[in-house]
């Protein structure tokens, strides 16, 4: 272990429970917890308070210990001294786990709606902050990200989960978004949940950035604030700084590709075998082997790196479906490109995109009489799409086409002006090839405008001379 690391000792004051209940799960508490360790150990650097925080939290495994050593093995020349009251929190949003409820722990919600596991967070982070080269960080993937995704493919190729449950995921919904306590999972777990991965992504991308910058770290609190709590301003996401989590998903597809996962995926399946009696038993030949991984790589790509982010309708706080929705029979030939002139203004954020779902929602059931907001997705100038009537049901967006395609609109009026492109692209690229890789879409479907089949101006004259120029862009047969 490197000199440098030796001497940190942590002395974890607790001198009896806690009387008050601990805040919100959410980033901001945790970032607040940060700066206060961070006050309190004046003089020590982010490394010493990413492995405090692993301490507190008791996150040590053989496979940690493959890449970092013991907790133990620091001599005690500097003290980080964690409060008695910031214990039972670090514990609760820091510690992962699944209870039998399909209650997921150790994981927060973010500013920008997006629910992170910590620990695959804190461990890349470690990882990065422990390098000592920019372009080789030990441990990086495997920790963040791969060994969750390993240990996942292998659990689900045996039979020993669900026959409901998948390779990856799923996501889940808050008891409160405003006060989030309790997260409690959409379906039968993974190994790796929605929230495990997302914090693995997160992991993977801080930890190199904290390498690049290691001679000058920021401070902890620093970082984390800046990726997850920067507010966009007018111009939106195209004049954003590169490092937020609003384009975690454009960063790690400029950090990855597909045969350097593959080769961390394998280094992962090795390391898992060396080190565990379990795995070691399991006697799968190496082809079988390459085809589980290679399966579970495919959704992984699709799921997390093809597909945007979809904001799903318990985090907008979406009411329920009056009556009975219609399943849509797929694939589907067409993209209804629309725009909701009312709200007239982008949202650029969570919290403004929500409101304005739950404002279109209440018109489109209160005002037009309709089951449930008409749009299938809804695209926010945040970063993120968010969900409507969704991929399996008949929305109510384009009259007398409702059963042959999507409809997707963007929040604002763009009579005469457009979207920005990395919010046009969102769709143009990314939910489009989302939905022809999974038989969504037809691979030939045809993109129209709103105003092309109905008698509208939607959506909009300057978004509709945009959209002509788009790939699959076509003229109404007559």
């Amino acid at each position: 272990m490197d000199s440098h690391l030796r001497g940190i000792v942590f002395l974890l004051l607790v001198v009896g429970s806690l009387t008050e209940d601990p805040p919100p799960k959410h980033m901001d508490n945790f970032i607040k917890a940060v700066e206060t360790i961070e006050a309190d150990n004046l003089g020590l650097g982010p490394l010493a308070v990413v492995i405090g925080l692993r301490k507190a939290a008791g996150i040590e495994t053989t496979f940690i210990q493959n890449y970092f050593g013991s907790l133990s093995d620091d001599s005690p020349t500097n003290s980080l001294v964690i409060k008695p009251e910031l214990i039972r929190l670090l514990n609760s949003m820091i510690k992962h786990e699944v209870s039998e409820l399909g209650v997921e722990e150790g994981v927060v919600l973010t500013a920008d709606g997006i629910t992170v596991a910590l620990t695959p967070l804190l461990l890349g982070l470690e990882a990065g902050l422990r390098s000592t080269s920019p372009s080789r960080v030990r441990g990086l993937y495997p920790l963040s990200l791969t060994n969750n995704l390993v240990r996942s493919f292998l659990h689900h190729s045996r039979g020993d989960s669900s026959s409901s449950s998948s390779r990856l995921g799923p996501g889940g919904c808050w008891d409160n978004v405003k006060d989030p306590r309790v997260f409690t999972l959409s379906g039968v777990a993974s190994l790796a949940t929605d929230a495990q991965v997302t914090g693995g992504m997160d992991g993977v991308i801080l930890g190199k950035r904290m390498a690049e910058i290691n001679k000058h770290p920021l401070p902890l609190s620093s970082l984390l604030k800046r990726y997850y709590n920067h507010r966009l301003g007018a111009a939106g996401l195209d004049a954003a700084p590169g490092l937020i989590s609003q384009l975690r998903r454009t960063n790690f597809r400029k950090l990855v590709n597909l045969p350097l996962l593959e080769r961390q995926l394998m280094r992962s399946l090795s390391t898992v075998q060396k080190l565990e009696k379990y795995f070691k038993r399991q006697k799968v030949e190496k082809k079988k082997l390459e085809e589980i991984l290679n399966q579970g790589l495919d959704e992984f790509v699709h799921s997390y790196m093809d597909c945007p982010a979809i904001i799903p309708r318990c985090m907008w706080e979406a009411k329920p479906y009056r009556g009975t929705p219609t399943q849509l029979t797929l694939p589907l030939s067409f993209l209804y490109i629309h725009h909701t002139y009312g709200p007239s203004q982008p949202c650029l954020s969570f919290q403004e995109c929500s409101r304005d779902m739950r404002s279109m929602q209440r018109f489109h059931q209160d005002d037009r009489g309709w089951d449930d907001i008409g749009y299938s997705f809804v695209t926010g100038s945040d970063g993120y799409l968010y969900e409507g009537r969704g991929w399996h049901w008949r929305g109510a967006h384009t009259k007398g086409h409702n059963s042959i395609g999507y409809g997707v609109s963007f929040i604002g009026d763009y009579t005469s002006s457009i979207p920005g492109k990395r919010t046009m692209d969102l769709v143009r690229h990314q939910l489009a090839k989302c939905a022809t890789d999974r038989g969504r879409l037809v691979s030939n479907f045809t993109i129209h405008g709103h105003r092309q089949v109905v008698n509208t101006s939607c959506p909009g004259d300057a978004f509709y001379a945009e959209i002509q120029g788009w790939k699959h862009f076509g003229e109404v047969k007559k």
